[in-house]
């Protein structure tokens, strides 16, 4: 009988009895509306070299190819390769930084993962972006696939998609091959 009360004083709290709080109307009205949205990107390129050594390079010390910042003079870029290792951008030496992404699968030379929002921190837009290596001969296959879901603008999935294609075929492809067979080419 205790419960049924019980029960009863919280259905006339929610349905507004007169002098009750209403608590199933919020009491703020959301500032715009943002439908959910989910798109995919993929990128295929070939990269001298084995898939394991491609991996490294694709991991821990990324400052060689990667710019994409928040802060004008970051003091290093790296991606820890473990699951719950971070995708960092350090700004200084006090520790001040942006998590860009965690990894959540890592196996060298196979697969990574990582999610997290990359350069939409901020935003209600999440991604999961896999690197994927494949052994062709002597090179490595590496597709990078990007799903992400959330707070999507219209143009979103072409700029992601804009933003990977120079990192992978403008910076990662020329210093891959620079690391083979020279000197390592400037950042641009």
């Amino acid at each position: 009988m205790q419960l049924h009360r019980s029960i009863g004083w919280l259905v006339t709290l929610a349905v507004g009895a007169p002098g009750a709080v209403n608590l199933a109307t919020p009491r703020s009205a959301p500032r715009s509306e943002v439908a959910a949205k989910t798109f995919v990107v993929e990128h295929v390129l070939m990269l001298p070299g084995s898939p394991e050594s491609v991996y490294d390079v694709t991991t821990g010390d990324l400052s060689g190819w990667w710019h994409h910042k928040f802060s004008e003079k970051p003091k290093r870029f790296y991606l820890e390769p473990k699951p719950g290792g971070g995708f960092y951008e350090i700004f200084d030496d006090s520790g001040d930084g942006v998590l860009h992404a965690t990894v959540i699968y890592a196996q060298r030379g196979k697969l990574l993962r990582f999610d997290g929002p990359l350069g939409y921190s901020g935003t209600a837009l999440q991604m999961v972006h896999t690197y994927q290596y494949e052994a062709v001969g002597d090179s490595t296959k590496l597709t990078l696939t990007v799903r992400g879901a959330g707070e999507v603008e219209e143009n979103t999935p072409k700029i992601v998609a804009d933003v990977w294609r120079h990192f992978l075929f403008d910076r990662l492809k020329p210093y891959v091959a620079a690391r083979r067979t020279g000197p390592r080419p400037q950042p641009r």
